[in-house]
């Protein structure tokens, strides 16, 4: 081999570069340890949201929350997995009766991103579907641009809140990545909810169980 070829190909830039970027990312993480806001401002401006629709239950506690919002959260992006239409459809119906009940003129558009594990799946190709769909999220978000994003638990909220964090550290968008848990955790964390545990701004609970053992969660009650 060519010596100025290899000296070129080993240089130093080729490890800074990620290494720096890593270092970055981690010191971002880290720093946001130590800046978690409770959940107590009110919103007087139109913010851009990101609404995760899981399935079933997950479904119908989201919506709930997202019918509770004001106008001022517009444009509202809902995402859900692709396989889903049945949620997809509740969506629509809520939004028609949001602008029905409440004469709402938000915009509203869905996104559909691929699922990160359907039932019965392997954990060794639920790895993989999951990397895919960090992947196809990271431009789908880019082009959103969530001030906040609000999910309660399906798997699909994992790469969301991930890329989301993500264009956080690298200062796209000061994204705020608010978990709210399910009703039905009374006394244990969801795994979802223990996965973005370390990353998200506000973890909020609806039991005061849930919040004397993780010192992270905030509990106002039952919200859903």
């Amino acid at each position: 081999m060519d010596s100025n070829l290899e000296k070129s190909y080993f240089s130093p830039i080729y490890y800074l570069v990620p290494t720096f970027t890593l270092l970055y990312v981690a010191y971002r993480w880290f720093q946001g340890q130590s800046q978690t806001t409770k959940f107590t401002e009110v919103r007087t401006k139109p913010a851009s949201i990101v609404s995760v629709i899981g399935s079933g239950g997950h479904t119908r506690e989201m919506l709930r929350l997202m019918g509770a919002l004001s106008g001022n959260y517009s444009p509202r992006h809902y995402i859900l997995a692709n396989t889903d239409s049945i949620s997809e459809s509740k969506v629509h119906a809520m939004e028609d009766d949001l602008r029905k009940k409440k004469n709402f003129k938000t915009e509203y558009l869905i996104h559909k991103i691929p699922r990160c594990r359907e039932v019965n799946q392997s954990w060794f190709t639920t790895v993989a579907y999951t990397i895919y769909s960090i992947f196809y999220c990271i431009p789908l978000m880019v082009i959103c641009r969530p001030e906040i994003i609000l999910c309660n638990g399906p798997g699909t909220c994992i790469p969301v809140c991930l890329v989301g964090w993500i264009i956080k550290c690298f200062g796209i968008v000061q994204t705020k990545i608010i978990y709210v848990e399910s009703i039905c955790r009374v006394d244990k964390l969801s795994m979802t909810a223990r996965l973005v545990y370390k990353f998200a701004d506000n973890i909020i609970v609806q039991w005061p169980e849930l919040q004397s053992k993780y010192p992270k969660c905030e509990y106002y009650g039952r919200l859903v």
